[in-house]
């Protein structure tokens, strides 16, 4: 087993290095990776299937390697990372660096690293003859609202013998996470109508009317944190409310036409947390009535931009089980604060945990890194899988 271990690491670590290599932030196409990856399957003599998205630039892949059977195992992974514009890197951010058993690289804990170690484990699943087989599923923009994903999913619920569970690879620190939060993205844009700041009488401040519902955000925001629950298994305890983005005004000296932000609320599993928008919803109609009474133009829009599903933990449930004996995993229960598309694997009825290399900690930071260490532990998470599906 020691050997077969130090040989799949041994193959990931350069299958990262191509991988990283390819620039697949969010806005840009992730297809030349998805070429890459066919190429790497087809010299193994294992067939994919692509999933795109409606506009062709983007697509999912799916593989499997062993027999159509029931049973097998999915390997989940996104293959976009977030931007690097802005980051103070110390290293090109895309390409491999190691230094200090540290490798370097934007998607190097999430979750390139892991997509690595699925398909360094490809030649040894083949050779093991498994019995299950393994589902490899990548997917895209994950990182932007986890669209990609429910494509697959789609495909994998009509199109193959069913799995028995789901291992999503995010970073976990090979630590298995059995819960996580759900997010919810808002676009609010105030509209109002320009003048000279002088006459307030002939115009509507769109930033004024804006600063009011952050205002009503803000003090949801608090009352969230102070009523959440000190028992909750996640960190933060409760719900988080935060405005991410703001653009509005043209000048100091003129009412804002327009005004525009962005913000998300991570709400627990239970569902309840989604109730405390419900003020928000209706103070934000009464502000577009009050605008409106003022200027017919203006006025005020709220429009949902993507909603990822909580991943609800299953106490005792099989999948869960299975995936700590591989991980050598005998800690308490995990939940995690960010979302996944573990919960949309769940939504269509296929039991799923999260199980990676590297921290999250590291995530969307400059200069992330997956230690070889955390490498070195999914790739005996690999070969433990591989004897498993043999089975």
């Amino acid at each position: 087993m020691a050997n077969r271990v130090e040989q799949l690491c041994a193959r990931a670590i350069p299958i990262l290095e191509r991988l990283i290599a390819f620039d697949t932030t969010s806005h840009l196409s992730n297809l030349a990776l998805i070429d890459w990856v066919e190429r790497y399957l087809s010299g193994h003599g294992v067939g994919a299937r692509r999933i795109a998205s409606d506009n062709r630039a983007k697509a999912n892949l799916l593989a499997t390697v062993g027999p159509a059977a029931e049973g097998g195992v999915v390997l989940s992974g996104h293959t976009d990372v977030v931007p690097v514009t802005g980051q103070a890197w110390t290293s090109e951010p895309f390409e491999l660096t190691e230094r200090a058993g540290r490798l370097y690289g934007r998607g190097s804990a999430d979750m390139k690293g892991f997509i690595a170690l699925a398909l360094a484990a490809v030649p040894d699943l083949l050779e093991a003859g498994v019995e299950r087989p393994a589902h490899l599923a990548f997917s895209y923009d994950e990182e932007i609202g986890c669209f990609g994903a429910p494509r697959m999913i789609d495909v994998i619920s009509r199109s193959l013998p069913r799995p028995a569970l789901v291992v999503v690879g995010e970073p976990t620190s090979m630590e298995v996470v059995s819960a996580h939060k759900g997010i919810g993205f808002w676009r609010v844009t105030v509209t109002g109508r320009e003048a000279h700041s002088s006459r307030t009488d002939l115009g509507v401040s769109a930033v004024m009317a804006a600063a009011r519902l952050m205002g009503e955000l803000a003090a949801i925001a608090e009352r969230l944190e102070r009523e959440a629950d000190p028992a909750s298994p996640f960190l933060p305890k409760g719900p988080t409310l935060t405005i991410g983005t703001v653009q509005g005004g043209t000048a100091g000296n003129i009412l804002a036409r327009e005004c525009v932000f962005v913000f998300d609320l991570r709400a627990l599993p239970d569902d309840a947390s989604r109730a405390a928008l419900a003020p928000f919803f209706a103070f934000a109609d009464r502000i577009d009535g009050q605008l409106k009474a003022r200027a017919p133009e203006a006025g005020v829009v709220v429009e949902q931009l993507a909603e990822v599903p909580p991943l609800r933990a299953d106490a005792g449930g099989e999948a869960e089980a299975f995936v700590r004996r591989l991980a050598g995993d005998n800690g308490p229960a995990r939940a995690a604060s960010f979302a996944s598309e573990a919960g949309q694997f769940q939504g269509a009825g296929l039991p799923a945990v999260l199980c990676g290399p590297g921290s999250i900690d590291q995530a969307h930071q400059p200069d992330e890194y997956v230690e070889r260490a955390q490498l070195e532990r999914g790739a005996q998470f690999m070969a433990r899988l591989v004897e498993a599906l043999a089975e």
